[in-house]
């Protein structure tokens, strides 16, 4: 991952909506959620929710498809294993560390 896609991805993380609405895509999982069962989890507006969908999709966190009626959501997980992956690819100074705890 470039700089700039984990600066875009942190930066459309850093806002609490936003952050929730991620969190709750993976809990989710490949399958995701309709926009209206994410607004209603979470007890967002349609409008603001579709703000925070916008700045996550720009920032590659989230896709989503169209069934039917419904537009569907669902988290990238290739983007969200390539920011960790790059938040901690130096990770103790180059020396193998657990990634279940992250410690040297």
């Amino acid at each position: 991952m470039e700089n700039k896609n984990a600066i875009a991805a942190l930066a459309a993380l850093a806002q609490e909506s936003r952050l929730a609405t991620f969190r709750l895509l993976v809990q989710a999982g490949p399958e995701g959620l309709a926009a209206s069962r994410i607004a209603e989890t979470l007890g967002l507006p349609a409008s603001s929710l579709s703000f925070h969908l916008k700045e996550l999709t720009h920032a590659n966190l989230i896709v989503s498809r169209q069934e039917g009626r419904f537009v569907i959501y669902a988290a990238r997980f290739d983007t969200m294993n390539a920011l960790v992956g790059f938040l901690t690819e130096n990770c103790c100074g180059g020396t193998p560390c657990s990634r279940d705890t992250f410690r040297c």
